[in-house]
């Protein structure tokens, strides 16, 4: 998976991490760009108990919150998470003085966000968070930006990443009309902002 731009990216990321401190590596990306995947194998490239991902989307408001009203239909829109959660955990993981913080993480299987299912010790010198919207450029989400050190952006294809966000909705149970209906609808609304906040990011990771 090593381009040129990612063995950079690496050598230039290790060469932040010094002793004594924590580093906050912020991935970002429209859906299906592969934000996840990209996460998970950043953490490989470090021995076990280095580094540890965060995902953003440990803060989707529940379904009891959101069911019955408009954001149902807009579930990973930006006003659909608790970004105030978000970043009051990030400012934890920055302060760095607590033995353990926990965080949340979204189970695609059930739909729902679930407490406490990411320990991220004290001791781990890199937190990998990803997610939609670290550079959106409006409160609270400038805060958000601000707890991290760097935000790479994850550049795929339009193709690719559509045909990955039906292929994923289908797999949680949606026909493939609704599939594509959904990544065509809400999710590519949430792309176009998305891509907006490209030119902020501190890198472009092509990736596919």
């Amino acid at each position: 998976m090593n381009t040129p731009e990612i063995t950079e990216a690496l050598d230039a990321l290790r060469a932040r991490m010094v002793p004594g401190r924590r580093t906050i590596l912020g991935i970002a990306g429209a859906p299906g760009s592969g934000k996840s995947t990209f996460a998970a194998w950043i953490r490989q490239q470090f021995e076990p108990g280095l580094a540890v991902v965060v995902p953003m989307d440990g803060f989707h408001l529940g379904n009891a919150i959101i069911d019955g009203t408009p954001l149902r239909q807009r579930k990973g829109a930006i006003d659909t998470f608790d970004a105030g959660g978000y970043l009051s955990l990030l400012r934890r993981l920055v302060r760095r003085d607590e033995p353990v913080v926990y965080a949340p993480e979204f189970r695609r299987a059930i739909d729902e966000p679930v407490a406490a299912s990411i320990a991220i010790p004290a001791d781990v010198p890199l937190v990998i968070t990803e997610g939609n919207y670290l550079l959106v450029d409006q409160e609270p989400w400038k805060e958000v930006r601000a707890q991290l050190d760097e935000v790479w952006f994850v550049d795929t294809p339009q193709a690719l990443r559509l045909s990955r966000l039906v292929e994923r909705h289908m797999s949680f149970g949606m026909d493939w009309a609704a599939a594509v209906a959904w990544a065509n609808g809400p999710d590519e609304a949430n792309a176009v902002l998305i891509q907006a906040t490209r030119p902020a990011a501190d890198r472009i990771i092509p990736w596919d």
